[in-house]
């Protein structure tokens, strides 16, 4: 019985985990896109999606790592000391990305709110 009442409140806590903020991400306007001067020289621009929907539509420079992807091979392309922007097609993704980059020592965290891609 208390088996079964811990597995449900773990999978509220996930479910809920989704909605709560995530300390140290900023949010930024999909127009910052069409000018990047506000951001930080180095920032590099992660977009989130998977493959297929990068293709349809990307952001010229941006590096494409899915989210189910991001955990294993981040170290490739980022390091902790750059900025990172995050594209995503979702809130819930970019907060997802976000709390993975930031257990893995980034600080300095953008995500784009709001349709980049028409």
């Amino acid at each position: 019985m208390w088996l079964i009442v811990l597995i449900l409140a773990g999978i509220g806590y996930l479910s809920i985990r989704n909605f709560l903020p995530v300390k140290g991400l900023a949010y930024v306007d999909a127009s910052i896109l069409n000018d990047t001067s506000e951001l930080p020289e180095e920032t590099k621009m992660l977009d989130v999606r998977d493959e297929v929907f990068y293709r349809e539509c990307h952001v010229q420079g941006a590096i494409n790592i899915s989210i189910g992807r991001l955990p294993f091979v981040w170290r490739n392309e980022l390091s902790p000391s750059e900025p990172v922007l995050i594209l995503s097609d979702s809130k819930i993704k970019s907060k997802r990305a976000a709390r993975l980059l930031k257990s893995r020592g980034f600080r300095q965290i953008y995500a784009v709110r709001g349709q980049y891609c028409a």
